[in-house]
């Protein structure tokens, strides 16, 4: 390791584009409309939901506009909190990033991919008779071990140099983009049949709570829609999350003061519309007690089986395949460079701070591996991500805040890009975040308490970090 290597631009704008929508296109369009389903039972309330996390998805991305062309350099989110308020603040949103929200995404998405193998290789299959070993609590299956292996195989391509995750990142998404159009299409022209359309949409905007089996258990009114609303969201916005992941990497992107702003734009507008347009098809091929009961929430599977039969559950896995192994190379790509920033300030380990002869942080992404790895051999990563979920909101709406701070505290600060819609669009943002976290601490308080308490366990951490550097 050396400090005089640096981060050199070698992204142009469709490659921070592809890393915006690549990293955003994971497992989780082809699963939660389930749970969504199960949450508000119609489907006016299903495309509903997608069409408020991408408004909120789309304010955010464009608020970061802002902030990217402000502080154009590797860190991101924990650049721009750290600027608006305080280390403190830049460190905690960190810790949360490498305890959970980054690391927990990479297990997930590495253990879809594995069980989505196991449509050709049974054995990967996560149930009780391919159980390796049951150690306390957790159980342990083949398919974690696969994880795990793809987890290292994308770390040590990109230790190689930007140009290999770039490689991979664009093509792996080029190639989902249009698998994903091809499904859209195809729902539409095979499988779309108007008593299903009409039978959906007969009652669309009475809200329901329906049974795994997707039966209607009860109706759903008053200050409960909010919260049925709240839950489905936790699913949508999970889909849709990972879209900052670009701003991680602003200082190998090429002219990074306009071109994070467009890709955040471009990126997030590109994945909005086809989540609305796979859930739409959805809605045309499938019956909501069928979307609801979806075996193990595979919505595309159950979809793909009216299009292609018998081909269509083989169709999806190969899909999702796909998208899950470009989505974990942007993920692991990005996520590096932060921890590389901290360590830059002191606050994360000190061999993070240094690139390897082909400029990458190689230590912070064997680290972020590591922690990734024990998070798929855990089983817990699921758990994790639902009481994470507020709390990547509410840092969310922490940054976007941070914009009418920054407008205050440097006022005649360079801004080649302005917030669109500001101050109006931004504070939208920020009420519908807030009220989110709210309706989530209400009416979840188990994972958003835990979730709360993981993040608050980073302020001990950060004065032991501080206490270490005054040594």
């Amino acid at each position: 390791m050396s400090d005089t290597h640096t981060y050199k631009p070698s992204l142009k704008l469709l490659d921070a584009t592809m890393i915006v929508a690549g990293s955003m296109i994971g497992s989780g369009i082809f699963i939660v409309s389930a749970d969504i389903a199960r949450n508000v039972g119609s489907a006016g309330w299903l495309i509903a939901v997608w069409l408020i996390t991408g408004f909120m998805t789309l304010t955010a991305a464009l608020s970061y506009g802002e902030l990217s062309s402000m502080f154009p350099k590797a860190g991101g989110q924990y650049v721009y909190l750290k600027e608006a308020y305080n280390p403190l603040a830049g460190f905690l949103y960190g810790w949360s990033f490498f305890a959970v929200i980054q690391t927990a995404t990479i297990a997930a998405v590495g253990v879809a991919f594995s069980k989505f193998l196991g449509t050709f290789v049974p054995v990967l299959d996560i149930r009780d008779e391919n159980i390796l070993a049951t150690i306390g609590i957790f159980k342990i299956y083949p398919a974690q071990f696969v994880s795990i292996a793809i987890i290292v195989l994308l770390t040590y391509i990109n230790t190689k140099g930007i140009k290999e995750g770039k490689l991979i990142q664009t093509s792996f998404t080029v190639v989902k983009l249009f698998s994903l159009f091809g499904l859209i299409i195809f729902g539409f022209l095979l499988a779309a049949k108007a008593d299903v359309w009409n039978s959906n949409w007969a009652d669309a905007w009475t809200m329901v709570h329906r049974s795994e089996t997707g039966e209607v258990v009860g109706g759903v009114f008053g200050s409960a829609i909010l919260g049925a609303i709240a839950a489905a969201m936790v699913g949508s916005i999970f889909s849709s999350d990972a879209w900052n992941n670009v701003t991680f990497i602003a200082g190998e992107v090429y002219n990074p003061k306009k071109n994070i702003g467009l890709s955040l734009f471009l990126g997030t507008m590109i994945v909005t519309l086809i989540y609305v347009a796979v859930n739409v098809m959805y809605i045309s091929v499938l019956p909501l007690q069928e979307i609801a009961s979806a075996p193990q929430d595979r919505v595309a599977v159950a979809a793909s089986s009216k299009i292609w039969s018998n081909a269509g559950a083989y169709v999806i896995a190969v899909m999702i395949m796909i998208s899950t192994f470009g989505c974990n190379n942007g993920l692991i790509l990005s996520g590096a460079r932060v921890y590389n920033t901290m360590a830059r300030d002191g606050l994360f380990f000190k061999r993070a701070a240094s690139l390897n002869k082909n400029d990458v942080p190689e230590f912070a992404l064997w680290i972020q591996c590591l922690v990734a790895s024990l998070l798929c051999l855990s089983g817990k990563y699921g758990d994790l991500l639902d009481m994470i979920s507020f709390v990547v909101v509410l840092f969310y709406a922490l940054t976007i805040a941070g914009i009418f701070i920054l407008r205050k505290k440097m006022p005649d600060a360079e801004r080649p890009y302005k917030a669109f819609g500001y101050p109006v669009l931004p504070a939208i943002y920020i009420l519908m975040a807030i009220s989110f976290c709210a309706l989530l601490i209400w009416f979840k308080p188990t994972y958003a308490g835990w979730g709360l308490g993981i993040v608050l366990l980073g302020i001990p951490i950060y004065y032991i970090a501080m206490a270490n550097k005054k040594i």
